[in-house]
């Protein structure tokens, strides 16, 4: 008898710590609908307003509340947004006109318009140098804006699609190359490329963040977030996540990883040390919702996403349509 109570404990303890390891901490707790339509790419936060790259033009969200706080408009083929708030100007990366959009943070108003190389896609203020860089998916380059000229000082050849680059705040920027499995060096003081990393078994390289306090690189790619030592290029860890990764946020201040994965969720990783890494939950989010950023002052992360169409049988790896009208950001947060 005490020996089958013995059993039925350990079972007992071993079905709760199951339950306890599967349990989601982060939730989808709030949708912000958006009357417009067009596709989307890159969301941005700043300033408590979310910037939600959509078609034609950028829509602006209140961050608590979701309400319409303004548009960026004619920026066709938009994909990121970028921010230089002490110069008070925001920029948009517009793919299918090969430039920037500069407008006023404060009232929306737009600037200027920047020429750049061939389908801008990603785009970041680099604090080192205090410029906007763009990463040219067609021509394969990175444009450099002088955030004070707000004109080009530099173009740098990178010999493959650059799909994000990050900077280490020192001097060095990172570049996943998408078509080349590898993140390319560059020494922003001097515009010039320093090496290419291969980061193999890593395939199609996307979302890329970085621990400036470990010197980590965090870069999404098929299947699998890669942890690349940001020093040398060697790789440190590599780590399941969902399929179709576009995107990669870090919170400094936890030290958590995400991955949005396109198949519908998130893929959370805690770095427990600059040599250790573990898968903590996976996040239920909606099909298609493959780009992020986050809020680290609260925590919250924003995803675009939309209802789809179901898959088409006779392709079912192809991109899935949206529903016309439906496009919208989740909010992600803590329970």
């Amino acid at each position: 008898m005490l020996k089958s109570i013995s059993v039925f404990l350990c079972g007992a303890v071993f079905l709760y710590s199951a339950s306890a390891q599967n349990k989601t901490e982060y939730n989808v707790v709030k949708t912000f609908h958006i009357a417009s339509g067009g596709g989307w790419d890159y969301i941005a936060v700043n300033n408590n307003k979310l910037y939600v790259s959509h078609g034609t033009q950028v829509n602006i969200l209140d961050e608590k509340t979701g309400d319409s706080l303004g548009v960026i408009p004619n920026t066709t083929g938009v994909h990121g947004i970028a921010f230089d708030n002490d110069l008070n100007k925001g920029y948009t990366s517009n793919g299918r006109l090969n430039n920037v959009t500069v407008f006023d943070l404060k009232t929306n108003q737009i600037l200027t318009q920047i020429p750049t190389g061939v389908n801008p896609d990603a785009i970041f203020y680099e604090p080192f140098t205090k410029t906007i860089i763009t990463c040219n998916g067609r021509s394969n380059d990175l444009s450099v804006i002088d955030a004070a000229t707000d004109k080009v000082v530099a173009t740098i050849s990178l010999g493959g699609k650059p799909e994000e680059s990050i900077s280490d705040e020192a001097g060095k920027l990172y570049v996943n190359l998408e078509d080349k499995n590898e993140i390319a060096v560059i020494n922003i003081k001097n515009f010039t490329v320093e090496n290419h990393w291969s980061i193999a078994p890593g395939d199609g390289p996307t979302g890329l963040k970085i621990d400036t306090k470990t010197k980590r690189l965090f870069a999404g790619c098929n299947k699998l977030l890669m942890v690349i030592d940001a020093g040398n290029g060697k790789i440190v860890d590599k780590l399941p996540i969902g399929d179709g990764c576009d995107g990669v946020a870090f919170d400094a201040k936890t030290n958590l990883i995400f991955t949005s994965n396109g198949e519908g969720n998130i893929t959370v990783i805690k770095e427990k040390g600059a040599n250790e890494f573990k898968v903590q939950e996976t996040v239920t989010t909606k099909p298609g919702a493959r780009t992020i950023t986050i809020d680290e002052k609260t925590h919250a992360l924003f995803l675009p996403a939309a209802e789809m169409e179901p898959a088409d049988p006779q392709n079912p790896r192809a991109r899935r349509k949206m529903i016309p009208g439906t496009f919208q950001v989740l909010v992600v947060k803590k329970d």
